[in-house]
């Protein structure tokens, strides 16, 4: 009987447990409640990758929504952690056992209704989340899926930009460095990734060497890179400002400098860019094979000199810097 009476700790008695089960109740409702909005409606615009692209949006928006759910159970854990840590800790010199806990078919029936329905409905919001507003992060990679709603001509994916005016941009992976090419503008290849706001823009991301991977962290874009291959990529710029370049994928010695920085302007700049540029490299562009959504690099007798006229190192017309102790 004694036994019975006493609390998880030895102290106490079932009235003081109910007690204790009341307050922590209470305690992570009101905690929970003030948490969520703090992480949905404070931090949240704030998360990573931020708002600069639809694409970026889209996964900020998932972040703030599982960072909103795992809160609560996050301070559950804590505040049972420290409540026990403060009010049922042993008592010096109390050698006593605790009373012994039996199962108990509600709390169980209740916690795994719980948990499943928690389960279930992350899985159904994060496949939604996957597929239907941007692909898996924007990146469809080389045989998209065929969207009847869009013109073959513009694009055969089903997570395209549901509009004719599609900005082509190629993204060219080589050690170590990223170029561009605008189709549209001429074929011009530069080292400036320029994006005009509020249109769509279609990424071609391949690579001259070895496997790279293409990712614009604030435009929320990620795609590989790979030799011979043709991976897509969407977005909408909807912010003006800069965003970094980086290749995700490891690629050799100088992986980690393989980076540079992009820009999103308005239309009017992006044109008046786009045009500059292409007459100002007009005698580099004559230097590059016709465009082509992959290249074969032994191919490109002048790709040594391209790059030198884009400001990139290069080793006697191939890929890779003198400077580099590993050579073909």
């Amino acid at each position: 009987m004694a036994a019975d009476a006493t609390s998880p700790s030895g102290h106490g008695t079932r009235s003081g447990r109910r007690r204790d089960g009341l307050w922590l109740l209470v305690l992570w409702v009101v905690l929970s409640v003030v948490g969520c909005i703090l992480v949905y409606v404070v931090w949240g615009p704030h998360l990573p990758p931020g708002d600069m692209s639809n694409t970026a949006a889209s996964q900020q928006f998932d972040t703030r929504v599982l960072g909103t759910i795992a809160t609560p159970v996050v301070l559950g854990v804590l505040l049972y952690f420290g409540w026990a840590l403060t009010f049922w800790r042993q008592k010096p010199g109390d050698e006593t056992d605790a009373a012994p806990i039996h199962g108990n078919t509600k709390l169980s029936a209740v916690w795994i209704t719980v948990t499943s329905a928690i389960v279930l409905g992350l899985a159904v919001f994060g496949t939604y989340e996957l597929i239907a507003p941007a692909g898996a992060g924007s990146g469809q990679g080389p045989q998209p899926a065929f969207n009847h709603g869009v013109p073959p001509a513009v694009s055969d994916t089903s997570w395209a930009p549901n509009t004719n005016n599609i900005l082509q941009v190629q993204v060219i992976g080589q050690q170590w460095a990223w170029t561009y090419r605008y189709p549209q503008f001429g074929g011009f290849e530069t080292t400036a990734l320029v994006l005009p706001v509020g249109q769509a823009v279609q990424f071609n991301v391949t690579s001259l060497d070895v496997i790279h991977s293409f990712w614009a962290y604030q435009l929320g874009v990620k795609a590989d890179a790979n030799p011979g291959v043709n991976n897509i990529a969407y977005t909408i710029p909807e912010h003006i400002g800069g965003f970094t370049v980086r290749c995700a994928e490891l690629c050799g010695i100088w992986h980690g400098a393989m980076y540079n920085y992009g820009s999103v302007v308005s239309v009017s700049a992006f044109l008046s860019w786009a045009h500059s540029t292409a007459i100002q490299l007009a005698a580099v562009t004559k230097l590059l094979p016709p465009y082509a959504l992959t290249y074969d690099p032994t191919v490109l007798t002048n790709v040594g000199k391209v790059n030198q006229e884009l400001g990139l190192t290069s080793a006697g017309g191939g890929y890779y810097n003198p400077a580099d102790p590993e050579q073909p």
